[in-house]
Formats: structure tokens, C-alpha cells, sequence
């Protein structure tokens, strides 16, 4: 009866080592193909991805006692024209919600 526990033993550790190994091997799959991080779909634009280099820049210009170099983009302007076609859209939008919710 020992012989045949200390075979079930040996068998429970061997199983143990193998579960180990394909946790490892699996975990190896993750890293190498980028599946372990979650996607969320954000992305951050050029010009946020500059602001954030920039500010990163100024910090460490900061503490190692150099001149900071702000980085600024410029803004950019709507036309009153393209200001007047989003707003007569907007109202329009408005005025079809209002007719809607009446009917309702």
C-alpha cells in the first residue's frame, strides 16, 4: 500500500511541475503576442502627444537647472461662415427635437 501511495505522490507532484510549466508557457504566449493588455481604443492625438512631450521636457529642464523652452501650437481659427453653418444646423436639430417631443 506505501508502494502505491508514494506512486500516486510522485504522480500529484509530476502533475503539479506540468500544470506549472504550461502556466509559464502560456504566460510567455501573452507577452509575445501583446494579448495580456487590455485595449481600450484610445488613442491621444499628435498634438497631445507633443504637449505631453513638452511639459515632460520643461520638468526635467526644471530639475537639472536649464532654461525651459515652451513649446506652443497654434490655435486654429473657424471661418464665421463654417461658425453660422454649425449653428443654423444646431437650431435646425433643436427645432426638430421640440416638434418631436410635442407629438410624444
Amino acid at each position: 500500500m506505501t508502494n502505491l501511495t508514494s506512486v500516486l505522490n510522485q504522480l500529484e507532484q509530476e502533475r503539479i511541475q506540468l500544470v506549472s510549466q504550461l502556466e509559464r508557457l502560456n504566460n510567455a504566449l501573452t507577452a509575445l503576442n501583446g494579448t495580456g493588455k487590455k485595449q481600450t481604443g484610445r488613442t491621444i492625438s499628435a498634438a497631445g502627444r507633443a504637449r505631453i512631450a513638452a511639459a515632460q521636457r520643461a520638468r526635467w529642464a526644471k530639475v537639472k537647472g536649464r532654461k525651459v523652452v515652451l513649446i506652443t501650437s497654434q490655435k486654429r481659427r473657424m471661418s464665421p461662415a463654417a461658425r453660422r453653418r454649425i449653428v443654423a444646423a444646431q437650431k435646425a436639430r433643436w427645432t426638430k427635437w421640440r416638434k418631436a417631443q410635442k407629438k410624444g
